[in-house]
């Protein structure tokens, strides 16, 4: 015969076992909820992985992020009196062939006025090179203002072997700088091109003279 006594432990005991259980169904809940946020989120990660380099470049052409210039199809209908110094900089990675240079080193625009500059670029290899170049301008600030018009940058530039070639870049300043409290004091820009090798574009046009030199010899 169960005392009392006994019949409390037992309940005791279920009691115990239920909330053990009960703590298990919560843990395994919760490593799902866990499990599948993990996975969500590496979802997301891999998403953003591809459209990142498109999207950082959007965000840089709006806002002039890290010195961006942006790129306009007509210079505006006013100028200002106020001017402002451009220098230019001209870079080569070590892997392309090129001699790369501003013809000019600086000129005095006036905002809003369109301005043209050249750059000279010389392949000093014996084959043909294909470059493509990056830009970016200094001070950051002058990034949302530095429009261009029309550029070298725009397009891959193929230099035959000893190919020296000058380079056109049209530009203006809008002249919206002089309103705005962090661009206006600025008096100098610098304007940035670095030409880097098109590896994929040399191949192909290297395999397409081969099989053009086999197909006349066949």
């Amino acid at each position: 015969m169960s005392t009392p006594q006994n019949i409390d432990r037992d309940e005791q005991a279920q009691a115990e076992a239920q909330d053990q259980a009960q703590a298990k169904t919560d843990m395994g809940r919760r490593n799902a909820k866990v499990a599948g946020s993990s996975a969500l989120f590496a979802c997301v990660m891999l998403g953003l992985a591809f459209a990142s380099v498109p999207l950082y470049q959007m965000f840089c052409q709006v806002t002039g992020f890290a010195g961006t210039t942006q790129r306009a199809a007509k210079a505006p209908d006013s100028v200002l009196d106020k001017t402002v110094i451009v220098r230019f900089d001209a870079n080569t990675s070590s892997e392309l062939s090129w001699k790369f240079k501003p013809v000019q080193t600086k000129v005095n625009v006036r905002l809003g006025e369109q301005t043209l500059a050249f750059y000279r670029a010389t392949n000093t290899s014996d084959k043909p090179v294909t470059g493509t170049a990056t830009f970016n301008v200094a001070p950051e600030a002058a990034g949302a203002y530095f429009n261009k018009l029309e550029c070298f940058c725009f397009t891959e530039q193929t230099l035959q072997p000893g190919e020296s070639v000058e380079m056109p870049v049209s530009f203006f300043v809008d002249p919206v700088m002089a309103k705005d409290r962090s661009a206006r004091s600025i008096t100098q820009i610098t304007l940035s091109y670095t030409f880097y090798p098109v590896k994929d574009k040399q191949a192909a046009v290297a395999k397409d003279k081969t099989s053009g030199t086999k197909k006349s010899g066949s």
